[in-house]
């Protein structure tokens, strides 16, 4: 039980017994560091059932509790506030229970699977096929990867997806290129990456169509014109008609690049950490919705202009009107949506809700999507969530993929290890590792780094990264936290005596107690976080429990302890602190590690 579970009770009763009179409910927040007191009770909201002053009613309340409950060990009032004091006794009884615990501040999924226990579909990334992943794809990774195994550690079933956008024109850009330009180049025949190598003919694409565009223009054609006229853009549009009425030499050649991409992206993800349960695909999901959209007119949800083009009026709610269906019968994203999210839920029937990880220049689709599947009468609508997220910028400015100056989410990673090894080797602290320690050590810092810097941040709030204040080995940063982990793990391997059994201790140092009482916040913080969808409330927990660990390991001696059920108390506490930042880092996707 919380404390304020503890509380609440012994609190209402004492306003029967002292008052008469009953209330429902108790309002509680962090005692201010300047005052003593472990948790505080506002006074002010009871003064309306009351007739009291707040010092007055706070001292009757706070005598009430030191003599009626154990955990209570004394209180003080400020103005409208109960300071109180909680007993040592409570949180040495809290740390037994929670020393052993593997699994603190997890909860295990249920398998009853009712309204509120049904699973949830996290999607993220959601890349493109014809260029590399890069530093946008990198937070939307990291975030929709680190939300989904948030919610998973709150205790509900999760199945992480995305769906990739593998076909239309920006994807024959990259193949007409390749057929033109490409002399039968391959992954295999360049030694690069295949989403790299189609890539550089998207970027190849975009120059030669600058470049007609140019002569277009100097022979006599406008802008516009130029634009429309240019032969490689036609013959791109040619590629895209025969792709859509299955061309057998242009699916052939779209399968096989398709291809080069996913054995890229395989190995980006691999290194980056994330994973997924299922994919989808747009070749497959395209047609989706168009059936739902004669359900909707036959219900009245839509409406069909003269034209033929079908609509919905969201002007009611504040929004405009939104079309679903061409005049022609070809659908538009929209329709797509709509069908996929239906088709998921079909596809996994345990789904009761779905978290799209997408950026905020999405944020008015995302909002007529839910709405539309509100109207259409689908109840896990109500459980649809955009989590939004503003850009990363570097101080060189913003990046455009067509033009070849994007931030490669490979380039990064490699640039976040090498950027940890020359930090690690000014430090000099790396003599005895082997190089394969040292490489996976610099790759484990590099990558904490980015990940931390990134997540660690509002997912709504636009990020300027900059990598070498990333790296710093204090303050607020991956490295800083993961080498006080580290430093927990010397401490527990120059451990020459028994701390399994539980320490005898009766009176905790108050930067014992302040430890325990941010170890109390882990279950809370998790399931803040999943609700919220905000890894940044889990980070900054971790950077907290870390300040309050050096704090503590500055001002009282662990292994040069002479008391010895103290010093067994200590490192049994270190080693939480240790195991609690490894399983909060790993809803982060990141790894902690054994040596510094």
């Amino acid at each position: 039980m919380t404390l304020p579970q503890i509380l609440t009770p012994s609190i209402e009763k004492a306003v029967k017994v002292l008052f008469d009179v009953t209330i429902d409910k108790v309002e509680f927040q962090t005692t201010r560091k300047e005052f003593e007191g472990d948790i505080t009770m506002v006074i002010f909201p009871l003064l309306k059932v009351v007739k009291s002053n707040p010092v007055e009613l706070g001292n009757k309340i706070g005598n009430y509790l030191v003599e009626n409950l154990a955990e209570v060990s004394r209180f003080n009032v400020v103005s409208g506030f109960l300071n109180i004091v909680i007993s040592d006794d409570y949180y040495l009884d809290f740390f037994g229970e929670i020393k052993d615990d593997v699994k603190f501040g997890f909860v295990t999924p249920s398998r009853s699977f009712g309204t509120e226990d049904k699973a949830v579909m996290v999607e993220y990334s959601s890349p493109n096929t014809n260029k590399p992943l890069h530093l946008g794809h990198v937070r939307n990774n990291l975030l929709g990867y680190s939300v989904a195994e948030i919610i998973k550690a709150s205790g509900k079933k999760v199945y992480k997806t995305q769906i990739i956008n593998d076909r239309g024109i920006h994807i024959c850009k990259s193949m007409l290129a390749w057929q033109k330009f490409g002399n039968g180049q391959t992954p295999e025949s360049t030694g690069l990456k295949g989403d790299k190598l189609v890539g550089n003919y998207y970027v190849a694409f975009d120059k030669a169509y600058k470049e007609e565009i140019a002569q277009l223009m100097s022979a006599g054609k406008t802008e516009e014109e130029a634009k429309k006229q240019a032969p490689i853009i036609l013959e791109a549009q040619e590629m895209l008609l025969k792709w859509e009425a299955g061309d057998d030499a242009v699916i052939t050649l779209w399968k096989t690049m398709n291809q080069w991409v996913y054995d890229g992206f395989a190995k980006t993800y691999k290194n980056l950490g994330v994973d997924f349960d299922c994919f989808y695909y747009e070749s497959n999901t395209y047609l989706l919705g168009k059936d739902v959209v004669q359900i909707g007119l036959d219900r009245g949800v839509f409406e069909k202009d003269p034209d033929g083009s079908v609509w919905i009026d969201l002007t009611d709610e504040g929004l405009d009107r939104k079309i679903v269906l061409r005049s022609d019968g070809t659908a538009v994203y929209m329709t797509q949506d709509i069908g996929t999210a239906i088709q998921r839920v079909k596809d996994y029937p345990d789904v009761g809700g779905m978290v799209y990880t997408v950026g905020n220049e999405q944020d008015y689709h995302f909002k007529v999507l839910f709405l539309i599947l509100k109207k259409l009468g689908f109840d896990w609508s109500k459980n649809l969530f955009h989590l939004s997220y503003g850009m990363v910028d570097l101080p060189s400015g913003k990046m455009k993929s067509r033009e070849g100056t994007v931030v490669d989410a490979d380039d990064l990673m490699q640039e976040m290890a090498d950027t940890a090894q020359k930090i690690a080797e000014d430090l000099g602290k790396l003599d005895s590792y082997s190089p394969e320690e040292k490489a996976k050590l610099y790759n484990t810092i590099g990558l904490g780094a980015l990940k931390y810097y990134i997540l660690k941040v509002d997912p709504k709030k636009r990020i300027l990264f900059n990598p070498e204040e990333s790296v710093d080995f204090a303050g607020n940063t991956g490295p800083f936290i993961q080498y006080t982990y580290a430093r927990i793990q010397s401490i527990i391997r120059k451990a020459n005596f028994d701390f399994s059994n539980k320490s005898k201790m009766t009176v905790l140092h108050e930067k014992e107690k302040e430890l325990v009482k941010q170890l109390e916040l882990f279950p809370e913080v998790i399931q803040n976080a999943a609700q919220h969808h905000s890894p940044a409330l889990l980070a900054n927990f971790t950077y907290d429990l870390v300040r309050e660990y050096n704090s503590f390991y500055q001002a009282v001696p662990i292994l040069g302890e002479e008391d010895l059920e103290k010093k067994i108390f200590r490192v049994q506490l270190s080693k939480k602190v240790a195991d609690t930042i490894a399983a909060s880092f790993r809803l982060l996707g990141i790894n902690v590690p054994e040596r510094m």
